[in-house]
């Protein structure tokens, strides 16, 4: 769990406390699809869709998937934020 003075934290207490986050792959925006990326709500990590390598692929959004939070900032806030944790349910074609 992360100190009070975690450098990380800046007020995503307004808005993050008690939401569920759902693990999921990243993707675009869908209420504005010219949005081709995000940062993680505490490092500011990248999270981006394509093969870079240096960006998130994966990781923890709110469920209308408007903000990110990377998977080792979920880890160390979840306690602290007292986070729901969910998995993307993906359906098969059949």
């Amino acid at each position: 769990m992360a100190r009070d003075d975690d450098w990380r934290l800046q007020g995503q207490e307004r808005y993050l406390t008690g939401v569920t986050l759902v693990r999921r792959g990243y993707r675009k925006y869908p209420e504005n699809p010219e949005w081709d990326h995000d940062h993680c709500e505490f490092c500011s990590a990248k999270f981006m869709v394509g093969d870079q390598p240096d960006f998130l692929h994966e990781g923890y959004c709110t469920e209308d998937e408007y903000r990110w939070i990377c998977e080792t900032c979920v880890a160390d806030f979840k306690d602290r934020f007292g986070w729901a944790l969910r998995s993307e349910v993906v359906l098969s074609d059949s």
